[in-house]
């Protein structure tokens, strides 16, 4: 007896509507009479729209379904489609290449967008606008040398890589610095401080202790002794 395995049957271009579906479209094909082949697509699209009910009332169900009939059959069905026939050149066309940029970060610790603000300075006229920006992107990046190196830079470093990433075009002095250290600088005790509730409590502990002992102590000496 010959077997008929699944791998020696014909390929099913759209598995998900099972190989039932794809021999509905291989007779519609050898239906020679044109009306009747319509007929016969308009049912088949019925019975496949009844394989996913719940997407029945979106918009583009009933397009998607013609073209999945139209693919189904390798298009060469030749039918009446209230939807332009799709080919096999549209569904074969390759995404355009998304490009990516190739910008190189010299300081990776403060991010390529604080070169960008140091150049747009340089072109600002406005002293003052200047030297609030400079202010506010000097703090950042001591707070994000410090999040990456666990220490804070010091002034020369910062006037260095500012005149650096905005060549030469904005030179600073270290006056001008010396105040945004204290906002960032955090002191750490290196050994943990205790609670002085909890030593309170110790000590009121201790107090009644000594106090009951006292009192106790007191009635013992004035009891009298029994003969």
């Amino acid at each position: 007896m010959k077997k008929n395995y699944n791998y020696t049957r014909q390929r099913l271009y759209l598995p998900e509507y099972g190989r039932h579906i794809h021999q509905m479209v291989n007779q519609l094909m050898t239906i020679e009479d044109r009306e009747e082949r319509n007929r016969q697509a308009k049912a088949v699209i019925a019975v496949m729209g009844n394989l996913q009910p719940l997407l029945r009332d979106t918009a583009d169900f009933t397009h998607k379904l013609w073209d999945h009939l139209f693919i189904m059959s390798d298009f060469q069905l030749d039918i009446d489609s209230p939807y332009p026939r799709p080919t096999r050149q549209d569904l074969a066309v390759v995404p355009r290449k998304m490009g990516y940029s190739q910008e190189r970060i010299t300081y990776k610790h403060y991010g390529k967008y604080v070169a960008h603000m140091l150049k747009a300075l340089c072109k600002e006229s406005d002293k003052q606008k200047i030297n609030n920006s400079i202010d506010s992107l000097a703090r950042y990046m001591r707070s994000k040398s410090f999040e990456y190196n666990q220490e804070h830079p010091n002034n020369e470093v910062i006037i260095k890589d500012i005149k650096i990433m905005s060549e030469g075009g904005i030179e600073l002095d270290e006056v001008a610095l010396n105040n945004l250290r204290s906002d960032y600088k955090q002191h750490f005790s290196t050994r943990p401080q205790k609670s002085t509730n909890r030593n309170g409590q110790k000590n009121n502990q201790k107090n009644a202790v000594q106090k009951s002992h006292a009192i106790n102590k007191n009635r013992a000496a004035n009891t009298p002794r029994k003969k």
